[in-house]
């Protein structure tokens, strides 16, 4: 289906190193290739200098963009598939680069309406393959599952939010209210994530995959906002939207879902356009932090990958 070329230039985009690089060669049979035969097709016109590995550019390769992603489908996945089977993400698809971490809390919910119930099960299963679609993808640079807290990080992340006490704590699994108040506080998030990285990913290939994923979530996205919607959770959501753009620099790029009288189900600017998060930002919100910091909240540990340090916003 593609050509030496094409997949010599997918592996340079992709891969994270030069060692990942030499291992993508070998699994996709251009052994031979090597990375003096990739040196040579660029010489000799083979390759575009642009599919080269970026040696002098700040800019992220596509494997960096890829790998910040799978944190986050890992902490999605975790979070859902705990919420309605009980268990977490298979063994068989958290290993990789990087520490593998342990995932601290998650249980079933007891969910009593049938409709958010196959919500949770629905979304559960994108968010599982999300994960092993990126795994997939990037084959040897794949990084590992990190540290991931689903117990007392929505526990600073209500109090942070004004949702609780300080004394309080804040249990997402115990009903399906606070399932998905816990939903919200990722979900516009993955979003405008995947918006942000849109631009720093090369190959079309894996931008086009990159879309699918960020409509996806956005269909999640609004399942979550308009169930919040339908049981009346409005201050509860405009707290956690007010939390998240604390955290994330001065622009105001966040939305509750209204009030009784006005809804605002799609959080978009004045020209109806979803948001942008650089990843800097985005891990402001999962640390819980406006500093600049390599852990915290969510990822006790820190994510995986080149992309791990959040903005300085404070």
């Amino acid at each position: 289906m593609f050509g030496k070329k094409t997949v010599v230039d997918m592996i340079n985009r992709s891969a994270e190193s030069e060692k990942d690089r030499r291992s993508f060669l070998r699994n996709a049979g251009l052994a031979g290739l090597g990375v003096v035969g990739t040196s040579a097709l660029i010489g000799t016109g083979g390759l575009s200098a642009s599919a080269a590995p970026a040696t002098g550019s700040d800019a992220p390769s596509d494997g960096t963009v890829l790998n910040f992603a799978l944190n986050l489908e890992y902490l999605e996945a975790e979070f859902y598939l705990h919420a309605y089977y009980g268990w977490g993400v298979p063994s068989s698809l958290t290993g990789g680069k990087g520490d593998l971490g342990k995932v601290t809390g998650g249980r079933k919910v007891d969910f009593k309406s049938r409709a958010i119930k196959q919500y949770a099960r629905e979304i559960a299963q994108d968010e599982l393959n999300h994960v092993a679609f990126l795994r997939n993808a990037l084959g040897g640079a794949a990084v590992a599952r990190p540290q991931i807290d689903l117990k007392s990080s929505f526990t600073a992340a209500a109090r942070a939010a004004g949702l609780i006490s300080s004394t309080q704590t804040f249990d997402p699994f115990a009903n399906e209210n606070n399932f998905l108040l816990a939903a919200f506080i990722f979900e516009d998030v993955g979003v405008t994530a995947y918006k942000g990285a849109a631009p720093l990913i090369d190959n079309k290939a894996y931008l086009e995959a990159a879309a699918g994923i960020l409509a996806v979530e956005a269909y999640h996205a609004g399942i979550v906002r308009t169930s919040l919607y339908s049981k009346g959770l409005y201050a509860a959501a405009q707290k956690i939207s007010n939390a998240r753009d604390s955290l994330d620099g001065k622009s105001d790029d966040d939305r509750g879902i209204g009030s009784a009288k006005t809804g605002n189900l799609v959080p978009t600017d004045k020209n109806a356009i979803a948001y942008s998060r650089t990843p800097a930002n985005v891990l402001n919100i999962v640390y819980l932090t406006p500093k600049s910091v390599d852990r915290g909240g969510f990822f006790p540990a820190g994510v995986n990958g080149d992309l791990h340090v959040s903005g300085a916003n404070g």
